[in-house]
């Protein structure tokens, strides 16, 4: 196997790298893993204190849910593998609180963290226009999340080309929405990997 850095725009949360030596199976194993199972951080619950906005509440929710959250994967755990058993405590979620008064537009940097490390990748993502007289007062829950269960926690858009069908090289683009940047996505796919693979082994081991 061999992998080389074709190309590292920090600025573009993008980076592009070549993998040879592998075959299709696992490429295409990489690519899904790093979509799909590499965990962020999104809102998941929303408790509404007031809004009397344009927006239904359950609209509202969305819209938060799918606004990219920073994300620390050494100080949160998925709430399956957290000790709380996924009852809510600090190591699994945390909460972020938004209070505003029209007349205007309601931004993303509006929602105030609990945890600094936590907060809006972009600032200026509009959530919803108030008008004189209407006020928006929620708490929203974030968790760790895989884009495998909702798409509000893919961490990027991750492909692969293949230059030449008679070479086993894939040219691999990975694209951050900002959770993450784009090594630490690859890095955690190869963990989520490697961790998948421990578990099948012991689950071949105990059938014997």
């Amino acid at each position: 196997m061999e992998i080389k850095l074709l190309e590292n725009q920090e600025k573009k949360n993008r980076i592009i790298f070549s993998l040879s030596g592998v075959d299709t199976a696992y490429a295409n194993t990489l690519r899904r893993l790093m979509g799909f199972e590499v965990p962020v951080m999104a809102i998941e619950d929303v408790e509404f204190r007031k809004n009397n906005s344009i927006l239904y509440d359950e609209v509202l929710a969305h819209r938060l849910g799918l606004i990219p959250l920073t994300t620390d994967l050494k100080s949160y755990d998925l709430p399956e593998e957290c000790k709380c058993k996924g009852a809510g405590c600090a190591s699994c979620q945390v909460k972020l609180t938004l209070k505003a008064t029209g007349p205007g537009m309601v931004y993303s940097s509006e929602l105030k963290s609990k945890d600094p490390a936590i907060k809006p990748v972009f600032s200026k993502i509009p959530i919803v226009k108030l008008l004189e007289g209407q006020e928006v007062e929620l708490e929203a829950t974030a968790i760790l999340g895989q884009g495998k269960v909702h798409s509000k926690w893919c961490p990027g858009l991750v492909y692969y080309k293949i230059p030449d069908p008679d070479k086993n090289e894939f040219i691999f683009t990975v694209e951050s929405w900002g959770q993450l940047n784009p090594k630490e996505i690859v890095l955690k796919a190869i963990d989520v990997y490697n961790k998948q693979l421990e578990e099948f082994i012991d689950k071949i081991k105990s059938l014997e």
